[in-house]
């Protein structure tokens, strides 16, 4: 594991140009002259790649880091903010003109599994996907009214079922995830003041409208993010939502999916600026992305982290490259994330306090998994392979 206790002992990054070493002397420096070394070094490295990060930890076995995305090929030019890899082989994307795509070849090939829609939908987006198999997914259509609808498959796409139909006219569902294979939960903007959710206890199969009285009220203008699937998240039983359309965009937070507070985020807000992305790796430690989508190369308030649980927010000492829709820890890899927008693609070693971009494409969704692994995705059929080691 790459951990910022392990930093300190050896971090080696190198680019074409630079390479820099700081050694194993034991009388190290304090925990926060490191933070200030490492943001210094990741401002250096800034733009050249590709990056090797290698911890050389007593115990540890010696690992590179080289970040450079492998394009696959999915021959599609629709766009896909749904993402959900279950492993280095298979995963699914999700998106407009309602295109469901699933690869089980490591991303090799794709095929089209969409729900066989009437010509009358034929433009829904499905923004968001949850995948379990490669028989077994979820997605999420996005839109007002009727066409905020849930579809589930257990047969790998050869059929699907509709199993949520927004009935709500003034609802537009944005995300939705899953804490198990039995229950998960959907967000909507607000609805009579407060952010609407639906709640599922059966793998999707069937859903019901969350009881509002639990949720903080929304403020005048607040509304979520249908960018990247991760408006909504849950980690170690929690839940999470994250906001925007005021300045500071908000990120919400429950210990149950039922009672919530909110706190701001520190990441600037705005008609269409807020948080895009809240993620957390366990019950303390959370990271939020987001920033302006009009303004994709804007680097100001782009990203924040946590050490509480979502209570407060700190503002990152160097923020990403651009607007960053979505974001998403690596498992097993301590303070290790990636974080996408279509400016670029950026990393963090330290939990979301300082970042450093290594890759200048396009991406609205990434998602890693066990196996140092990441997936993106976004635009023109763009989907990615990131692997970390």
């Amino acid at each position: 594991m790459i951990c910022e206790k392990e930093v300190t002992d050896v971090l080696l990054l190198t680019t074409c140009k630079h390479r820099f070493l700081l050694g194993s002397n034991r009388s190290t420096p304090t925990v926060a002259m490191m933070r200030r070394l490492f943001a210094i070094l990741l401002n250096l490295v800034a733009g050249a790649f590709p990056l090797v990060v290698r911890s050389g930890v007593t115990g540890l076995h010696e690992r590179n880091l080289t970040l450079t995305w492998e394009i696959l090929p999915t021959n599609s030019q629709q766009q896909f903010r749904g993402l959900s890899p279950v492993s280095d082989q298979i995963a699914w994307v999700s998106g407009t003109a309602g295109r469901v795509l699933r690869t089980t070849d490591g991303g090799a090939s794709w095929q089209a599994v969409g729900p066989k829609l009437p010509a009358e939908d034929a433009d829904l987006q499905f923004r968001d996907v949850q995948a379990f198999s490669a028989e077994k997914a979820v997605v999420l259509s996005i839109g007002e009214g009727a066409d905020s609808r849930i579809y589930i498959t257990t047969n790998g796409g050869e059929s699907w079922t509709q199993s949520f139909a927004n009935e709500e006219p003034a609802a537009f569902f944005n995300c939705v995830d899953f804490e198990d294979e039995e229950r998960g939960s959907a967000v909507s903007d607000p609805v009579d003041g407060k952010f609407r959710l639906i709640e599922t206890m059966d793998g999707g199969n069937s859903w019901t409208i969350v009881d509002p009285s639990g949720m903080a009220p929304a403020l005048e203008g607040e509304f979520g993010f249908a960018a990247s699937g991760t408006c909504i998240s849950t980690a170690a039983g929690r839940w999470y939502l994250a906001s925007g359309g005021i300045d500071p965009g908000r990120v919400f937070r429950s210990p149950d999916g039922y009672d919530w507070d909110v706190s701001g985020s520190a990441i600037a807000g705005g008609a269409s600026a807020g948080v895009f992305s809240v993620r957390f790796k366990d019950a303390h430690n959370g990271i939020a992305t987001g920033g302006d989508f009009n303004v994709a190369n804007g680097s100001l308030y782009t990203s924040a982290w946590s050490e509480d649980g979502g209570e407060t927010w700190t503002a990152s000492e160097e923020f990403p490259g651009g607007y960053r829709s979505g974001s998403s820890w690596a498992p097993g890899l301590c303070g290790l994330a990636v974080a996408v927008g279509p400016s670029g693609s950026d990393i963090t070693l330290d939990g979301g306090k300082t970042w450093v971009t290594f890759d200048q494409g396009s991406f609205d969704a990434v998602e890693c998994i066990y196996g140092r692994v990441c997936w993106a995705s976004g635009s023109a059929g763009r989907v990615g392979k990131l692997l970390l080691r």
